[in-house]
């Protein structure tokens, strides 16, 4: 198996045999059966009813907030160092840490385990590149309303205009992947091109965040 053949390097180079032995025993586990196909997502047009553009604006992106209040964005933007994983969101196990550059630390780099494409035989997720989105980009815990207002702030969202947003959600692959996760993990709802009409038209419309 591609993956298994990776292990011994894997010991070496961290010097941590009880970690890639965890990591074994982490990928041998019982997990519960997920997968399932998720539901869509509605589309802009279907608020079109909504005549105030304002109250439309925020009901777009409260729409979209399906998305990334998702276990498959959630889990990647985590308040702390350590990722989460699976449905249920729990810590990563091997216990793995973000590092300078959000890929991992010198001991244990995300891409010695991540590949570039999902390895379904050992449910190992994957795509390059593979890691953590920043500190001040956490989405665990929070609300929709208090999404809407972070992703906005140049500050607390890579530096991105509404455009780039745009393009983000809708065109980037890592992004992309959310939607196609590999067996035990439920896609985040709807697909990549219905979530980025919604963010489209969200802008459009002035870009309105809702309330709490």
């Amino acid at each position: 198996m591609m993956f298994l053949l990776r292990l011994p390097s894997l010991i070496v180079s961290t010097g941590a045999a009880g970690l890639a032995a965890g990591l074994v025993m982490a990928l041998m586990a019982p997990v519960p059966v997920s997968g399932a196909a998720s539901e869509g997502l509605a589309p802009p047009a279907s608020f079109a009813g909504i005549a105030d553009e304002a109250t439309r604006s925020a009901a777009l992106f409260t729409e979209l907030g399906r998305v990334l209040t998702s276990p498959r964005c959630v889990n990647c933007h985590p308040v702390g160092d350590r990722p989460l994983q699976g449905d249920s969101q729990r810590l990563h196990q091997p216990p793995v840490y973000r590092g300078a550059d959000g890929k991992g630390l010198a001991a244990l780099r995300c891409s010695s385990c991540h590949q570039a494409t999902n390895y379904d035989p050992a449910r190992m997720p994957g795509h390059d590149p593979w890691f953590l989105a920043p500190r001040e980009m956490a989405f665990e815990g929070r609300t929709v309303a208090q999404l809407c207002a972070q992703i906005k702030n140049p500050a607390t969202n890579g530096g991105r205009s509404l455009a780039d947003l745009v393009h983000h959600i809708g065109d980037d692959s890592l992004v992309g992947w959310g939607w196609a996760p590999g067996p035990g993990r439920t896609p985040a709802p709807g697909t990549q091109k219905e979530a980025k009409a919604l963010a489209q038209a969200w802008v459009d419309t002035g870009a309105a965040c809702p309330a709490d």
